[in-house]
């Protein structure tokens, strides 16, 4: 089952209005769902931002991968973002896009292996916002999240905290973006 899939669909389905979706998926997992389920309909577009070294299913082409090495961290992922997704948001000029925010990047994150910190995920959360703000479609924005598996599961654990205050950052950062728009 893929929401974010059923989401896209229902909008295309239910809303004239739009006419063409990009999914953006910054889950350390290739989004290969997605990218399987829209290969043959030329109104979503996906892009996948995912660490090379962590599929656990058969790959699918999405229509930009970025093959992000293992334990790459804060400056490689972020030049990889900046240089690939402002052109890609630009050609596709959507009139909606998903965000799935996964924080299993993050460096407290069991299995993601990226090794992200806190800051370098709210520079990407920032980057992702401020892109899809300045775009001539001027398009609706859904933020979902995915991943966040710490490496300690006590509650009261440093790497729990990491996580969760990770996904909160994802919503947080969102609603003062919009508010200032």
């Amino acid at each position: 089952f893929n929401d974010i899939a059923v989401a896209a669909a229902c909008a295309l389905r239910d809303y004239p209005a739009i006419r063409r979706v990009l999914l953006v998926d910054l889950d350390v997992h290739q989004g290969n769902g997605s990218a399987r389920i829209f290969a043959a309909d030329g109104r979503v577009k996906t892009y996948s931002q995912h660490c090379e070294g962590n599929l656990f299913s058969a790959r699918e082409a999405s229509d930009l991968d970025v093959d992000v090495p293992v334990g790459e961290g804060d400056d490689g992922y972020l030049a990889l973002l900046g240089e690939h997704l402002p052109r890609f948001l630009e050609a596709t000029q959507p009139d909606l896009v998903f965000f799935q925010g996964g924080v299993d990047p993050h460096q407290a994150d069991r299995i993601g292996r990226l090794e992200l910190s806190t800051a370098g995920l709210k520079k990407r959360n920032a980057l992702v916002y401020r892109l899809v703000s300045g775009l001539q479609s001027a398009p609706r924005l859904v933020v979902t999240l995915g991943g966040g598996y710490p490496r300690n599961l006590e509650p009261s654990s440093p790497p729990f905290h990491q996580v969760v205050q990770s996904h909160m950052d994802v919503y947080r950062q969102c609603a003062a973006a919009h508010a200032r728009l």
